[in-house]
């Protein structure tokens, strides 16, 4: 009897040891990837006018409070089609959260952004990216070429073109955006969405498009000024929603 209580004794420390080395494997394995995001918006265009830290206008660096510091995005011009890859610098500095980032003048030239319209997408570009090498390595590249070719007598104040500015004013193209406030899977999370926005807000230009079957997007808008649709994106700040989006209508 003896012996068959000391057999029982180490089987369960056999089946315990056992049951800890396989909750220590998945705590290894619980991998947190990054979240894959995707904003499109406008950006502030750097300036020393600004009163933030300096951002180089050669440079391909960026500041967006949205993502992680040394993060690599690529940075889309909607009009045109044209990007780019840049690299966060700071992900601390503090200015208006209607913009999606502040870029460099560099970068608003290389993606022929209208100065009065600096529409642009962001993408983060994932670390377990097969290409994420190869287009660091075009970056620091790219960063060379800009240090030894250094932009003279540009300067942006108030989003004013200055004749001697390579940044172009673009006209006659129709001012229309929207604000893209979430997607539900259900009409009725979207209804209370937009009941909700209504009562805490002075908005009312809202409304549900719906996307598919299981797909119900909430916008704001439309607006036809930069001006009226800043004031609108910034009073959804007491909503906390962590990626409002303006897109623009077509």
């Amino acid at each position: 009897m003896k012996f068959n209580k000391i057999i029982l004794f180490f089987l369960l420390l056999i089946f315990t040891s056992c049951d800890q080395h396989r909750i220590d494997n998945s705590k290894k394995n619980d991998f947190k990837f990054e979240k894959k995001y995707k904003n499109s918006g406008f950006a502030l265009i750097y300036n020393k006018d600004l009163n933030i830290k300096k951002l180089d206008n050669r440079s391909l660096f960026i500041f967006s409070n949205n993502l992680k510091k040394k993060s690599f995005v690529k940075i889309t011009n909607p009009i045109n089609k044209k990007s780019l890859i840049a690299q966060v610098k700071s992900n601390k500095i503090k200015y208006s959260n209607f913009y999606n980032s502040v870029i460099s003048n560099r970068i608003a030239e290389t993606l022929e952004l209208d100065i009065d319209e600096p529409f642009i997408e962001i993408i983060l570009i994932s670390k377990e990216s097969t290409f994420i090498a190869s287009k660091a390595k075009t970056f620091k590249e790219e960063e060379k070429v800009a240090e030894k070719a250094p932009i003279d007598g540009i300067k942006i104040s108030n989003l004013i073109v200055k004749e001697n500015q390579n940044l172009k004013t673009i006209k006659n193209r129709k001012f229309s955006y929207s604000i893209k406030v979430a997607d539900f899977y259900y009409e009725k999370t979207a209804l209370l969405m937009v009941d909700r926005i209504k009562n805490e807000t002075s908005l009312d230009n809202l409304k549900i498009l719906q996307l598919s079957k299981t797909n119900y997007r909430v916008l704001i808008g439309p607006f036809n000024d930069i001006k009226t649709l800043k004031d609108s994106f910034e009073k959804m700040n007491s909503f906390y929603f962590e990626n409002l989006e303006i897109l623009k209508n077509v």
